[in-house]
Order: structure tokens, then sequence, then C-alpha cells
């Protein structure tokens, strides 16, 4: 796979498969077909993106956009393509998606423990704003909130 290049797009069911794989290995409680499925096909306020080696999907990210708000639902990169920039690639291009549709701030959970994601979402611009006790079902670890202000660098996109 070495100097393949990697294309971000739009999420579609037929990705849900191979998305689901990123999904196990990334999350100790994964989120089923049909919640993917409903996300993809029935939630109007959800944009799912997916980034792809050659036909592999090796990571995906999604956003909930309520008014000028996006939700980062979850963000998810293979283990074997961590560390290589995809997950930030993710990020930007969700980015783009979101301010395309009127957002003006994006905000996420991350557990406490996870310092890389942490690291990730500091470089890009986002700020801990406070704690949700318990957040995670299956071990009830905290999650540190993030918030980030979009500047005129990503609002004036479409002028």
């Amino acid at each position: 796979m070495a100097g393949e290049s990697i294309t971000y797009r739009l999420m579609t069911v037929d990705d849900i498969p191979q998305v689901q794989l990123v999904e196990r290995k990334c999350f100790t409680t994964p989120w089923s077909r049909s919640i993917f499925i409903s996300e993809v096909t029935r939630n109007d306020n959800a944009v799912y993106i997916v980034a792809e080696i050659g036909e592999r999907i090796v990571g995906y990210a999604g956003i909930w956009v309520i008014l000028d708000e996006g939700h980062i639902t979850n963000v998810g990169v293979h283990p074997d393509f961590q560390r290589q920039g995809i997950g930030q690639g993710l990020m930007e291009h969700l980015t783009i998606c979101a301010v395309a549709r009127g957002v003006t701030c994006m905000t996420l959970e991350v557990r406490v423990s996870n310092y890389g994601a942490q690291a990730l979402y500091t470089k890009l611009g986002f700020a801990p704003s406070g704690i949700r006790k318990q957040y995670y079902q299956d071990d009830k670890e905290d999650a540190l909130i993030m918030w980030r202000e979009l500047g005129e660098e990503w609002t004036n996109l479409g002028d």
C-alpha cells in the first residue's frame, strides 16, 4: 500500500461493511450496522465521510449539524493506518463539509485516557471545555468535552 494516495469522500450504504470493520478495531462498543444505515440514509443532520486507500476503507468520521454547531459523532482509523495523517485528513474534510452547511463551531467528546486523539484535536484548534462524568458505557470512563470555533479561514471558504 506504500505510495497509494488517500481519497476522502462521502460514505455510502455500500461502505458500511468496511466501516464496521474499522469501527470494531477502534471501539469497545461499536455501532451496529442498522445505526450506520440510519445515519447515512435517514439522518438529514448527519454527514459521514470515509478515507480510502485503493478499494479499502481505512477510516471514517461523522458529524451531526445542528443549526450552526457541528457535533463530531465518531472518528475511527484502522490501527494499521494510524499516525499517518488520516485522522487529520478526515477531520479537515469533515470540517469543509460542515462549513458548507453553515457550521461555525464544532464539539466532540474524547476519552480522558485517549491522549493521542486529544493531541490531534488540540492541533486542529479544539480546546477542552469540560468533563462528562462516566460518559462511556463500557467502562464508565469520563469524556473530555472539546470545542473549536471556526475562524475566518473556514467560514469564508464559500466567498
